[in-house]
């Protein structure tokens, strides 16, 4: 998977659609810091999320960023989205590759070596760690730390998404800890100082 260091946004969706959702997200994309979009809500039905994801599968391709879904290996099938993201209590990578085929497949190893090991034996195409930082876009039961990283980062060229809390106060300190991608969502969409395009713009 290339890494471009300049794209080392990974935004992840709003827990909800607001009515200006798909004009902002198009603005966010056009700014050419985004390498993946991840598509992941909770609560819509399957048929709702199908909608959804057209519309944003085809902003995506409009401006060269890697579609993914959250958890669910068949709707990113049913998308023909760019890949699937799994946590550890999703469905297992081998069983997730025989639905998607040879797409991207990302998985959540929260601050735990020994998750990093098996995704890397199982051929994951990127490793998630978090989170990093307090978090208020979902219950974080598990907390990582740069020592993590780093000792990952030792084991394998996959590329490390860490997620978790990430600001523009905090983002620098996992670039210089290798993190090649950082997953970040509340900061974007939940800013009460900032537009979805200045925030991103603030991680410069």
């Amino acid at each position: 998977m290339r890494i471009n260091k300049k794209k080392f946004i990974y935004l992840i969706s709003p827990n909800k659609i607001k009515k200006d959702f798909y004009q902002n997200l198009n603005k966010v994309l056009k700014l050419n810091k985004i390498s993946f979009f991840q598509m992941r809500f909770k609560k819509y039905s399957f048929k709702k999320k199908i909608l959804i994801g057209k519309k944003i599968r085809q902003l995506c391709k409009n401006n060269r960023v890697k579609f993914i879904v959250n958890d669910d290996p068949i709707l990113a099938k049913k998308l023909n989205a760019d890949g699937c993201h799994l946590g550890q209590k999703d469905i297992n990578i081998k069983e997730a590759k025989k639905i998607v085929g040879n797409k991207i497949i990302g998985i959540t190893c929260h601050n735990s070596i020994k998750l990093a090991k098996e995704a890397i034996k199982n051929k994951a195409n990127y490793i998630a760690l978090g989170a990093f930082f307090p978090t208020k876009t979902k219950k974080a039961k598990y907390s990582a730390n740069i020592k993590t990283l780093n000792k990952v980062k030792k084991l394998t060229k996959i590329p490390i998404v860490s997620i978790g809390g990430i600001t523009n106060e905090n983002y620098k300190k996992l670039l210089l800890n290798n993190a090649n991608f950082l997953a970040i969502s509340g900061y974007i969409w939940n800013n009460k100082k900032y537009k979805p395009t200045e925030a991103i713009e603030s991680l410069k």
